[in-house]
């Protein structure tokens, strides 16, 4: 239960910072995962066991992700209303995302394990795990890009959606749930309730449509 504390720790050092440090390089989820990963690295323990270690947490992911609903019940009118453009602003953002992975990672000459685990990066890292087995690349792999792939959006999509001036809330959460999924809509959250519920709707469209993708090609590639 050692890594438990570790990680429990190590996020609430990256609540800390946040609230001493307006910047978004000051991210939880970025902090704690450095701290974890410099401690498994000194320390020299192998990722799977971390992993092993960490289960209760892990078996939280899921009913984190559900709870994430909570907003869509409560702005549902709103939502309602604009379904067709958040439905269509969605399904292009993951649409995008998934193209960029797949020419990057070849660009990039990356080897065949992490092309295949870059297929579901898009998704929340609870559904690149359950889809790993289809796209024949390695779980966690799978799972680390997913979470970094979200990290990432988290970081840069704020200040590139306000320097291309999209101000909306709809819109921003949409933009940023749809390729940062659950790290990203954590982000989007702290922007209002607004863009945090469209995220949450961006974040789902994203876990449907990789896994449709999934179940068209299957584990094709290198």
């Amino acid at each position: 239960m050692i890594w438990v504390m570790v990680t429990l720790l190590a996020f609430a050092a990256g609540m800390l910072t946040q609230l001493r440090v307006r910047s978004p390089l000051a991210n939880p989820t970025l902090i704690g995962t450095l701290i974890v990963a410099a401690a498994l690295l000194l320390t020299r323990v192998p990722y799977d066991t971390y992993l092993h270690d960490v289960q209760p947490l892990s078996a939280l992911l899921t009913p984190a992700v559900v709870a994430l609903a909570v907003p869509l019940y409560r702005l549902r009118a709103l939502l309602a209303r604009q379904w067709r453009a958040l439905l269509i602003g969605g399904l292009t953002g993951t649409t995008l995302g998934v193209m960029v992975d797949t020419l990057l990672a070849r660009a990039l000459h990356l080897s065949p394990d992490a092309q295949r685990a870059l297929h579901t990066a898009p998704a929340t890292s609870p559904v690149a795990l359950q889809l790993a087995p289809f796209t024949h690349a390695p779980p966690a792999l799978a799972a680390t890009l997913a979470v970094l792939s979200g990290l990432i959006g988290a970081l840069i999509l704020p200040a590139l959606l306000t320097a291309l001036r999209v101000r909306h809330p709809l819109a921003r959460g949409i933009a940023i749930g749809s390729v940062a999924h659950g790290v990203g809509t954590a982000r989007a959250r702290e922007e209002g309730e607004q863009t945090g519920a469209a995220s949450s709707i961006g974040m789902g469209l994203a876990a449907i449509l990789v896994t449709l993708i999934v179940a068209v090609v299957g584990g094709s590639g290198p």
